[in-house]
């Protein structure tokens, strides 16, 4: 029993020793294979590695679309730890006036980039790290993965030599881990495109089953969803984080400059949308028949209630001919509208 304890704590001592004397690294983690493959690089190379993992509004890694989705238990097989930022009202703010411009669609990708690598830094602080690494290939994404956009999002982040991007770092410039000496250019990877031959060949040469698919992704590079989202941001000044999660749910129509009409989709989206109505929305639905739950917000919806009650008869189930029954809800106040369904000429011309 003693020796078994005496061993285990030499073990346990020993371990932390090697830990304590290994250089330290962050990497940003997106869940995807390549930012697996970035850390596995480091750590073949016997430095630490300690994992930012970043949020937005946009790129939510719990819920299930990609965007590092199962990102902890990725950071778990990996044995890394694991620190999760949010970038909330930040992000929204930069979304208003990024420096660099948009994509293809509303998608910020250098500010974007910059942003995260501004949250890693901050943690490289805290813990004492050398410097950043990340799973960026050379010219695999149009806006964000080119030389000059790596560039400068290491300008704008402040990060100016200190990021490593382990897959393409034979093919960019020396940083100042490589001149230090704390890397050496014959271990890192000159992979560069949209094919994903090589990592794939990585791997399997690091054990990795089942490899992960590209994680990262983003809402604002949908074009459906960018049209949502500029439209928010042209008619609000300053949109808040429920406003963009209910861009995510329903149809959306755009009823006038300040007042718009969320129409949810199925049993799911009706509860989200219950769930983000705030107390001076107005929540509608069909009295009689299976149907959406619609969400008025804006000013002076008052006058909006009327057309938004037949909008909500023709999405449900009631005859199209007849007249129906509409709940309306507003605070603790309800009441009810008798109305017909609405002509699709009426409506679909406002849909977003």
């Amino acid at each position: 029993m003693y020796v078994a304890k005496f061993v285990y704590a030499y073990y346990s001592v020993s371990l932390m020793a090697e830990k304590q004397g290994k250089k330290k690294v962050v990497a940003l983690l997106s869940g995807g294979l390549d930012s697996t493959l970035a850390v596995k690089t480091m750590q073949k190379q016997g430095f630490e590695v300690s994992a930012v993992a970043i949020k937005t509004p946009f790129c939510d890694f719990d819920c299930g679309r990609g965007c590092g989705f199962e990102i902890r238990e990725r950071a778990d097989n990996l044995g890394v730890d694991l620190k999760t930022v949010y970038l909330g009202d930040e992000y929204i703010e930069m979304l208003k006036h990024p420096k660099y411009g948009f994509g293809s669609g509303m998608n910020p990708c250098i500010d974007c980039r910059a942003m995260m690598f501004e949250a890693g830094k901050k943690h490289m602080k805290e813990i004492g790290a050398e410097f950043i690494i990340s799973g960026e290939v050379l010219g695999q994404r149009p806006m964000s993965q080119f030389a000059p956009a790596l560039k400068k999002i290491e300008k704008l982040s402040g990060l100016e030599g200190k990021i490593v991007r382990p897959l393409s770092a034979g093919l960019l410039p020396a940083t100042d881990p490589e001149k230090n000496g704390l890397i050496k250019r014959k271990d890192l990877g000159m992979i560069r495109g949209r094919s994903r031959k090589e990592q794939l060949q990585m791997a399997k040469e690091f054990g990795i089953e089942d490899p992960p698919n590209a994680g990262g992704g983003c809402l604002l590079t949908d074009p459906a969803f960018s049209l949502r989202a500029k439209d928010l941001f042209k008619h609000i000044e300053t949109p808040t984080t429920n406003d963009i999660d209910l861009l995510k749910i329903g149809r959306h129509f755009r009823l006038e400059k300040n007042v718009k009409l969320i129409v949810g989709r199925n049993k799911d989206e009706n509860e989200m949308i219950k769930v983000l109505a705030l107390p001076n929305d107005i929540l509608l639905e069909d009295k009689e028949n299976v149907g959406p739950t619609v969400l008025l917000r804006g000013d002076n919806t008052g006058k909006h209630v009327e057309f938004s009650a037949s909008v909500t008869l023709r999405y449900s189930d009631a005859p199209k001919n007849k007249t129906g029954i509409v709940l309306v809800h507003k605070n603790e106040d309800g009441r009810e509208i008798s109305t017909k369904p609405a002509e699709e000429t009426s409506y679909i011309k406002l849909r977003i």
